[in-house]
C-alpha cells in the first residue's frame, strides 16, 4: 500500500482563503480568532477604500499601529493592490514619524489611538490633510479607520498587482531611508511570497504555527509572519511581549516557529525554573534569532532548553543573508552561517577586492531575487555598492567552508535589545541643546539589553556641568527622540578628544566603560 503525502495548501494566502475560508488564519493579541475568509474580506475592503481615497498603483500609505489585525490587513491590501506599505516604529516621536511620512510620500496615514500624541504631531508637521488621516480607536482630528472599510465590497479587487513593504532603516547620517523595491507588475499569486521560509527548512502546511513575539514594524518580523501566512500557517500575534506569556502561547497553540532577538532569550532564561517547567515547548522546531549578537553562554543555555530549534541568521533589511542551524553553530561557535541559496556573501578590502580566506574585511551581500534603492537617496544607494553587492558596514571573515563570522559591527552603532541605534541622530539632538558645546553618544554595557545609550558632553560656555544640566539635556532628548534612543545618563568632560581635522576618537571615550567586559560588536 502506497502512503500518499499530505495535501499541501494552495500557494499564497488569497488562494488558501478561497479554498478554505473557515480555516483560522490569525489569532489576535486578545485571543480572537480570525478566519481566512474574514481576513480576506477585510483586506479586499481596505483595497477598495484606499482606492476610493485616491491611492493608485505605486502609491504609499503609512501605518503607526501595534501588532494587530489592522496591520496585517494593511499588509495584505498593499500586497495585492500594488501599494507600498510603510510600517512606522510606534516608539518614534512626532518629528521622526513626520519625516518618514513626508519622505515616503505616504498619501494616507493610519494610526492607533495608543500613539495619539506622536501620530497627531507627525500628521500636522507632515502637512497631511485631515481627510487623509485615519485612526483605530478614538483620535481627535482623524477619521475612524472603519470609514475606509464601510460600505466597501468584500469582493476581489480588479487589476490586482503585487505591492511591497517599504521599511525605513537608519543610516550613519541619522536620517532613516526607505528601502524601495521596484514593482514587478505581476499578480501576487505569481510572486513567491512564502518561499522565503524554505531557506530555514519551513514548509507549507505541515502542522506549522507561527508566533509573532516582536513588533511587526521590523522588517524581518513582518516578513517571517507574512511568509508563514502565505504558506498556510496559522499566525498568533503578541502585542506586548513578556517571557511567561510567550511560553503560555507556545504551549497553548503548539507553536512551531518564531523570530526572536537575543534579549528575549535572556529574559526567558531569567524566569524561575518552576515557571519554565510549567510550559511545554516541545512543539518548537525553529526559534530563529538575529538582529544582534547572541552571547555564547546564552545561546548554549537556550539550546540546552529548546534543543536544536535554536537557529541563527545574519541579514540586512536591504536583502541577503546567512543561516546557521544549531548543530552548525555548536560545531563552529560564533558563526552566523553560510549564504542563503538566493544570496551571495563576499568579504572585501577597502579597494573592493576579495580578502583571503580567514582574513577580516567588510561584509558585502547580494540578493539574487531582485534589487533595491534607498528612496530619494541615490548617493547612499551608490556609496555602499561594489558591483551587484552592497554592505551595511559590518566586518567579518569567511572560513574555508564558506561560514561567515562577524568580528565587528559598525563600531559606533549601538545595539540595544536587538534594535540598531545610530549615534549620529542622538548627537544631533544633543547638540541642539544650548548647554552643549560638543557631544558623543555610544553604547555602554547593560546586563539585560546588551547596551544602553551613554552621552558624553562638553558643556557650552556659561553652563556648569552637573546634575541640573544633565537633567535638562535628558529632558530635551526625550522631546526629540524615541525613548529607546535617548541617553540613559550624561557624563561631562572639559573637551572631547578630537584630531586636528575634527575626527572624534570615540573609542577613547567608550573603552573605559567596557573595561573587563567583552563588547559584542
Amino acid at each position: 500500500m502506497t502512503t500518499q503525502p499530505p495535501a499541501q495548501p494552495p500557494a499564497g494566502f488569497w488562494a488558501q482563503a478561497a479554498a478554505n475560508p473557515d480555516r483560522v488564519a490569525l489569532t489576535a493579541p486578545d485571543g480572537t480568532d480570525w478566519t481566512a475568509g474574514r481576513l480576506l474580506a477585510a483586506a479586499n475592503q481596505l483595497v477598495h477604500g484606499l482606492r476610493e481615497a485616491g491611492l493608485s498603483t505605486g502609491d504609499a500609505f503609512a501605518a503607526v499601529l501595534p501588532n494587530g489585525v489592522e496591520l496585517f490587513t494593511a499588509y495584505l491590501a498593499s500586497a495585492q493592490a500594488g501599494f507600498y506599505l510603510v510600517p512606522i516604529n510606534h516608539h518614534l516621536v512626532g518629528p521622526e514619524i513626520a519625516w518618514i511620512v513626508a519622505d515616503s510620500g505616504a498619501r494616507i496615514l493610519i494610526a492607533h489611538e495608543r500613539f495619539a500624541e506622536a501620530a497627531t504631531a507627525a500628521a500636522d508637521e507632515a502637512g497631511l490633510a485631515k481627510e487623509r488621516r485615519y485612526a483605530v480607536g478614538d483620535l481627535p482630528g482623524f477619521r475612524p479607520y472603519q470609514d475606509l472599510l464601510a460600505d466597501q465590497s468584500a469582493g476581489t479587487p480588479a487589476d490586482r498587482t503585487t505591492g511591497w513593504v517599504m521599511n525605513y532603516t537608519s543610516g550613519t547620517t541619522g536620517r532613516p531611508r526607505g528601502i524601495r523595491r521596484p514593482l514587478i507588475g505581476k499578480p501576487p499569486e505569481q510572486t513567491a511570497l512564502g518561499g522565503f521560509l524554505g531557506i530555514f527548512g519551513i514548509r507549507p502546511g505541515d502542522g506549522n504555527v507561527h508566533l509573532v513575539c516582536s513588533p511587526l514594524y521590523h522588517t524581518a518580523v513582518l516578513q517571517f509572519a507574512a511568509a508563514s501566512m502565505h504558506l498556510g500557517h496559522p499566525v498568533v500575534l503578541m502585542d506586548r511581549w513578556t517571557p511567561e506569556e510567550m511560553l503560555r502561547l507556545i504551549d497553548r497553540h503548539r507553536v512551531t516557529h518564531t523570530h526572536m532577538v537575543p534579549t528575549q532569550f535572556h529574559r526567558l532564561l531569567a524566569l524561575p525554573a518552576g515557571t519554565r517547567a510549567r510550559y511545554d515547548v516541545s512543539s518548537m522546531r525553529h526559534a530563529i534569532h538575529g538582529a544582534a549578537p547572541c552571547p555564547e553562554h546564552v545561546k548554549r543555555a537556550m539550546i540546552a532548553w529548546w534543543g536544536e530549534s535554536v537557529e541563527e541568521y545574519y541579514a540586512a533589511s536591504e536583502g541577503g543573508g546567512t543561516f546557521a542551524t544549531a548543530r552548525e553553530w555548536l560545531e563552529r561557535p560564533g558563526t552566523v552561517g553560510r549564504p542563503w541559496p538566493i544570496s551571495e556573501i563576499a568579504v572585501l578590502d577597502d579597494t573592493g577586492e576579495p580578502v583571503p580566506t580567514g582574513e577580516l574585511g567588510t561584509v558585502y551581500l547580494k540578493m539574487n531575487t531582485g534589487g533595491f534603492s534607498y528612496h530619494k537617496d541615490e548617493e547612499k544607494t551608490r556609496q555602499n555598492r561594489v558591483g551587484g553587492f552592497f554592505t551595511v558596514g559590518d566586518l567579518g571573515l569567511l572560513d574555508a567552508d564558506g561560514y561567515l563570522y562577524l568580528r565587528d559591527r559598525k563600531i559606533d552603532m549601538i545595539i540595544s535589545g536587538g534594535v540598531n541605534i545610530y549615534p549620529a541622530e542622538i548627537e544631533s539632538a544633543l547638540l541642539a541643546h544650548p548647554g552643549v558645546a560638543d557631544a558623543a553618544a555610544f553604547g555602554i554595557p547593560h546586563d539585560d539589553w546588551g547596551e544602553e545609550v551613554k552621552a558624553v558632553v562638553e558643556p557650552a560656555p556659561g553652563h556648569s556641568p552637573g546634575p541640573e544640566l544633565a537633567a535638562g539635556i535628558l529632558a530635551h532628548c526625550e522631546r526629540q527622540l524615541a525613548k529607546y534612543k535617548c541617553p540613559r545618563s550624561v557624563d561631562f568632560v572639559a573637551e572631547l578628544p578630537r584630531d586636528p581635522n575634527g575626527k572624534l576618537y570615540k573609542r577613547r571615550l567608550r573603552d573605559p566603560y567596557w573595561e573587563g567586559r567583552t563588547r559584542q560588536v
